[in-house]
């Protein structure tokens, strides 16, 4: 009896402690007697086993968390807030991306899918195009560049007779780089992306199908190139409808006649063809060969280049595509660039430049090429140095220097602003005098916007008496030729430009102008400087053409 009852206190007593609320500790919790609050200045690096108390302990074992964000996070902040901008203009639009074949083995590919799901999630609308040329090659044993000749000219590597058993070879590699893309993109999508924001139980997917039509080649030069064929007709609205989903559209080298015939399409010109009709923002290409441009002079890299500049390129290595969608290059014998052309790495750069000069063309904003390296597309997409070449349209066409012919035009125009007091007066002859000097935008043989670039010692551009006439103002025309006498300025070596101003201060503030005193301008400017008028002074620094780049995405998307 007795042990009994000590037996049944000792059951009554535990269960007291229980209804007391005095429960175990649960796993994995923090004993509350174990934190103190505690200067941010005192914080320890971790895994140090000194007491915060102690007064043995070495500074050199103490750090402030402030010094932390200001190295370790620092970085970060700077980075992320560069980047803010590029993100805010990229989300919302299109993009293709045109995959080779090459790149499935490359080890670096996972972290591709990676960084293209990363640009769906901030926002970004994608196609991707996949190629599978060089898993064909290696079926059919030819893994060389082929050459065709057509009227004369050579192809590289851009047309293959597709007869019965090869387009059953075309069909089995395109099925496999497919799944290959979606098996590794899906994966990266539901790593990256997760559930989507007022959804159930939608997650970003990639989509394949029948969201294009092609017809064939046909006999060229006597040869009939049999399923060999060319993009006919992209389903727009289809696509589009993928994308209201929030999901990713992946088209193979395969397309589907009308008839149900299937042909055996080059990729690259798919991609700039759906880019073209889906009026994309931008189109990229990435390269097999890690390749670039370099100027033979300055031997710095050349990353920028404009449609004219593209042009002439292609122009010099006597190189286009043909409407059909294949390459034709000139390799006779006496070519003094057969060496050039002859080097893979360099055939390929320059085929892509072609490529991306066909979308432009057909309406895309910007083509980039990029070389196959970790973190290449989202450096490209979202810094402002960028990794890869850039080609855009020609925003500044119609932008001349301004002759003789030009006086009575840019008069007309700035005279409204004299009289209002906006602009110091400038005499006919005094125009005549500094034409040299002036820019102007025509459309249509009228003057439309003028502008003035003046160079001055150490480094310094002035740009003065920049003018849109007030029917022309809507046009993005101020915004492109404030660009365009930048770009000159920094071409003639000064990184620094500057404006005076009595009225349009905040027009300039706005394009990254901060106020300065007299004394930054130089020497020779601060002599002419009018102090009774009393004009404010505005100037900015370039660093070099992606600062500008970054400047020209963000006013030519408005």
């Amino acid at each position: 009896m007795e042990d009994k009852s000590e037996e049944d206190h000792s059951t009554s007593h535990d269960s007291g402690t229980a209804v007391s609320g005095k429960s175990p500790p649960k796993l994995l919790s923090i004993d509350p007697n174990s934190i103190q609050i505690i200067p941010l200045d005192e914080v320890r690096v971790d895994g140090e086993n000194e007491s915060l108390s102690s007064s043995n302990a070495s500074p050199s074992k103490q750090y402030s968390m402030r010094n932390l964000q200001g190295a370790a996070l620092g970085s970060f902040v700077k980075m992320f807030r560069g980047s803010a901008s590029y993100i805010a203009n990229h989300r919302g639009t299109l993009a293709v991306y045109h995959i080779p074949g090459e790149l499935l083995a490359w080890e670096g590919f996972p972290g591709l899918m990676d960084d293209i799901a990363l640009t769906w999630l901030l926002g970004m609308k994608i196609v991707l195009v996949a190629g599978c040329r060089h898993q064909i090659d290696i079926r059919l044993e030819d893994g060389d560049d082929v050459e065709h000749h057509i009227g004369g000219k050579v192809m590289m590597s851009s047309i293959r007779v597709t007869d019965e058993d090869t387009l059953r070879v075309v069909k089995e590699e395109a099925g496999f780089v497919r799944f290959e893309i979606e098996r590794r993109l899906a994966r990266s999508l539901r790593m990256h992306g997760a559930l989507v924001k007022g959804s159930e139980n939608l997650v970003g997917n990639v989509v394949s199908g029948n969201f294009y039509s092609a017809q064939p080649f046909g006999v060229l030069d006597g040869i009939d190139y049999c399923w060999s064929g060319f993009p006919r007709k992209v389903e727009i609205e289809r696509i589009r409808q993928v994308h209201e989903t929030n999901d990713i559209v992946l088209l193979t080298s395969l397309g589907v006649s009308p008839s149900g015939e299937i042909f055996n399409v080059n990729s690259e010109f798919l991609a700039a063809t759906a880019a073209g009709a889906l009026g994309a923002s931008k189109i990229i290409y990435f390269n097999v060969h890690g390749t670039s441009f370099q100027n033979k002079i300055t031997k710095k890299p050349v990353q920028n280049l404009r449609v004219s500049d593209a042009r002439n390129l292609l122009a010099h290595y006597k190189m286009r595509i043909h409407p059909k969608g294949f390459a034709l290059v000139d390799l006779d014998e006496d070519s003094p660039h057969q060496v050039v052309l002859r080097a893979p790495g360099s055939m390929e750069t320059l085929i892509k430049v072609g490529y991306s000069m066909v979308a432009l063309e057909k309406g895309v904003k910007r083509a980039h090429i990029l070389a196959p390296e970790n973190g290449a597309l989202v450096q490209e997409l979202y810094t402002r140095d960028g990794c890869g070449t850039l080609i855009s349209r020609d925003i500044y066409e119609g932008i001349r220097r301004a002759d003789v012919n030009d006086v009575s035009g840019i008069y007309e125009l700035i005279e409204p602003l004299v009289r209002s007091g906006t602009l110091v007066e400038r005499p006919k002859s005094q125009l005549e005098k500094e034409v040299l000097s002036y820019y102007v935008y025509t459309l249509d043989g009228l003057v439309v916007a003028t502008g003035q670039l003046k160079r001055f010692e150490g480094g310094f551009a002035e740009i003065g008496c920049l003018v849109v006439s007030k029917d022309y103002r809507r046009g993005g025309r101020g915004d492109a030729m404030l660009g365009y006498l930048e770009r000159l300025a920094l071409q003639c070596g000064a990184s620094k430009v500057f404006v005076l101003s009595t009225q349009t201060m905040e027009w300039f503030v706005e394009r990254g102008f901060k106020e300065v005193p007299v004394a930054s301008l130089p020497p020779s400017r601060q002599a002419l400087y009018n102090t009774k008028r009393k004009s404010k002074i505005y100037m900015k620094e370039i660093d070099g053409d992606r600062d500008l780049d970054a400047a020209e995405l963000w006013w030519s998307n408005k």
